[in-house]
C-alpha cells in the first residue's frame, strides 16, 4: 500500500543533485535533472562533500541501491531509488510542461504507468499557450493591484475570469493581449455569501457548481460534523468559521448538513 506524500516543486538550478547508476533508468534522471538546471553528480562521496540535498539512486544491483540510500540518507540527503518506493523519500511525478506551469502527475509510487496516462490525457486537454498565459499574468501584477487594491477582490476578479467560460479560461486558446484586454473592461466584483446544501458526506455528489464555489471561497462556515473530504475541497488558506460567526468581507461558503 503507497503511503500519502507532501507534492511539492524543489528549485535546483545550479545546484549539486547525485545520480548514481547506468542504464536508461539512470540517463532519465540525468535528464530530468538537467532540465530543471540541476549539476548532475555522480560520485556520492564528492555530491554528499559539495553539499547535495538529493539524491537519484538507479543501479542494477538491488544491493547497491539499498547500501548507497542507506549511505545518502545517513548524510541528510533526500533519496529516490527507481522502482524502489519503500526506499524512497520522495517520489518524481509525471510532468506536463507548460512552462512556467507545470502539471505534476504522482501516485506516491503506487503505478507510474497510470500516472502516466493520467499526463497523456492532460497534455491533450491543455492549452499550449497556457505558459504565456501565466507569464502574462505575471506581467500584470502590477496593474492588478492598481485596479483591484483589495486582496480578497483581486482574487475573486482572478477567479471570475479565470474559471470555467471566464474571459481567461485556462483551458482555451487566448490572443497575446488577452489578459490586458480583460484588465481594461474588468467589472468590480462584489462580494458574495453562498449556501450549499450537502446532499451526502461523499464530495462526489456536489455538482460542479458547488465544488468551484467550495475551491474559490475565502471562508467556509462549516458545523464540526461537516465531513473531512467535503472541506478538503475548499482552499487550505480559506478560513474556516463555525456556523453563526460574523462573516468577513470576500467570497463565503456556507455548508449545511443535509436533512
Amino acid at each position: 500500500m503507497s503511503l500519502p506524500a507532501l507534492p511539492l516543486f524543489h528549485r535546483i538550478a545550479g545546484q549539486p543533485v547525485i545520480v548514481l547508476g547506468h542504464g536508461e533508468a539512470a540517463q532519465a534522471k540525468r535528464r530530468l535533472v538537467e532540465r530543471a538546471g540541476g549539476q548532475v553528480i555522480e560520485d556520492l562521496a564528492h555530491g554528499i562533500d559539495i553539499g547535495a540535498r538529493l539524491a537519484f539512486i538507479a543501479h542494477d544491483n538491488p544491493e547497491a541501491c539499498s547500501a548507497d540510500a542507506l549511505r545518502a540518507r545517513g548524510a541528510g540527503l533526500l533519496v529516490n531509488v527507481v522502482d524502489r518506493p519503500a526506499l524512497c523519500d520522495f517520489t518524481t511525478p509525471s510532468l506536463v510542461d507548460r512552462s512556467p506551469v507545470v502539471v505534476a502527475v504522482g501516485t506516491a509510487g503506487a503505478s507510474a504507468g497510470l500516472a502516466k496516462h493520467v499526463r497523456l490525457r492532460l497534455e491533450r486537454a491543455l492549452p499550449q499557450g497556457l505558459g504565456a498565459l501565466a507569464d502574462a499574468l505575471y506581467a500584470a501584477r502590477e496593474a492588478l493591484r492598481a485596479r483591484f487594491p483589495d486582496g480578497a477582490d483581486r482574487r475573486r476578479a482572478l477567479d471570475t475570469a479565470l474559471g470555467e467560460g471566464g474571459a481567461l479560461d485556462p483551458m482555451v486558446a487566448h490572443g497575446a493581449d488577452a489578459v490586458a484586454l480583460w484588465l481594461d473592461g474588468a467589472a468590480d466584483v462584489a462580494p458574495a455569501h453562498h449556501v450549499i446544501a450537502l446532499r451526502s458526506a461523499d464530495p462526489e455528489d456536489l455538482t460542479l457548481r458547488e465544488a468551484r464555489l467550495l475551491g474559490m471561497a475565502d471562508a467556509v462556515v462549516a458545523d464540526p460534523a461537516i465531513p473531512g473530504a467535503i472541506l478538503a475541497r475548499a482552499r487550505a488558506d480559506a478560513q474556516r468559521l463555525p456556523p453563526g460567526a460574523p462573516l468577513p468581507d470576500g467570497l463565503t461558503v456556507e455548508l449545511r448538513l443535509p436533512a
